[in-house]
């Protein structure tokens, strides 16, 4: 039973940030979000997935593209 415990910690400790972002902006519980992602993955096969990965994608660019207008060394 640790083991599953650990396993949930790391994977929402780990993971891109989607389901935070989208609870933070929207104003909702991040394990709803992530309940809700898992229930309709497994309705759909899967294609949230895709969806998901998309999204952690596009807040890593953004990042990028954040750091990079912010960065003093650069001029």
């Amino acid at each position: 039973m640790r083991k599953l415990y650990h396993v949930k910690d790391f994977i929402e400790w780990q993971a891109f940030g989607v389901c935070q972002a989208i609870g933070d902006r929207i104003g909702v519980a991040t394990s709803r979000i992530r309940l809700w992602f898992i229930y309709i993955s497994f309705l759909t096969l899967g294609s949230p997935i895709i969806v998901y990965m998309i999204l952690a994608f596009w807040m890593n660019i953004k990042n990028y593209i954040l750091l990079r207008r912010r960065n003093p060394v650069r001029w």
